[in-house]
């Protein structure tokens, strides 16, 4: 059984794993998935701005900063 973890949940070193998409427009999703945050994706979180947006986080071969706001549309998954 997948249990499902909060965006706003993770901290610096968490690694998580994109399980899907929650409640986020169409437009931004596709963003999300030009930026390549597919299904099944593992990333981590590398450091949080001081007052806690953005988040940079390492995806595949690049970082990549997101927004809170942004990022709370990926439904995730905790990874030990």
């Amino acid at each position: 059984m997948t249990t499902h973890t909060e965006f706003l949940d993770l901290r610096e070193g968490d690694r998580a794993r994109i399980v899907g998409f929650g409640q986020c427009d169409a437009h931004y999703r596709h963003k999300l998935l030009a930026m390549g945050l597919t299904r099944g994706t593992e990333f981590q979180i590398v450091r949080r701005a001081p007052l806690g947006d953005p988040v940079q986080i390492q995806v595949r071969d690049f970082s990549l900063c997101l927004r809170r706001q942004e990022a709370q549309g990926l439904t995730l998954e905790r990874l030990k």
